[in-house]
């Protein structure tokens, strides 16, 4: 077996160039540029809390939120971490533990990607010089994902590829392997 020397910089490898950009191609792929201008959310508050509290509790479709906390001054570009749990894109309804609808992971394919690409793109925009973002993810669409996530925040700033191994396999059978792990990926918005 053998192990890779770190250089004095820290890198495993000198031969690896990161400066090498490629795209994930699919159909329905929007243009960055009008992503960012999607109409934001308008807002009313339900709740009147003590002000003085910089966290918000905020109920909405997530595209139209996020393009309104672009538009906080306050906000944008000062986010230090995003740590994001989406749909797996498996196909599937999930039911709580009481058996009860939870909610239906329908949505897959390149109309995912293009979902998830949407918000983070403007979950960047929100992040701060110094901030970082956690994707947590299944084998169903992490690699894909991972692509995006290069082209998005910049293959240099990829930080790790987590995988979280589960405490009990899931939809294991005989004739499969069991599911045994979800992904976590860490980027970061420069390389400070």
């Amino acid at each position: 077996m053998a192990t890779g020397i770190p250089s004095k910089n820290g890198n495993t490898s000198n031969f690896i160039n990161k400066n090498i950009s490629f795209q994930l191609t699919y159909d329905g792929k929007t243009p960055t540029e009008h992503i960012l201008t999607t109409q934001p959310a308008k807002l009313k508050r339900v709740v009147t809390v003590d002000h003085s509290l910089k966290n918000k509790l905020i109920y909405g479709e997530n595209l139209r939120v996020l393009s309104f906390l672009l538009n906080d001054k306050a906000i944008a570009g000062k986010v230090g971490l995003v740590y994001i749990d989406p749909p797996y894109a498996t196909g599937s309804s999930f039911e709580s533990r009481k058996s009860d609808h939870a909610y239906h992971d329908c949505i897959e394919g390149a109309v995912y990607l293009e979902f998830l690409r949407q918000r983070l793109i403007l979950l960047k925009e929100l992040l701060s010089e110094q901030g970082a973002i956690y994707v947590h993810l299944d084998e169903n669409m992490a690699f894909p994902v991972k692509i995006i996530m290069d082209e998005i925040f910049g293959a240099r700033n990829f930080r790790n590829w987590i995988t979280r191994k589960k405490c009990n396999p899931k939809n294991y059978t005989r004739k499969q392997y069991g599911n045994i792990a979800d992904y976590i990926l860490f980027y970061t918005k420069t390389d400070k």
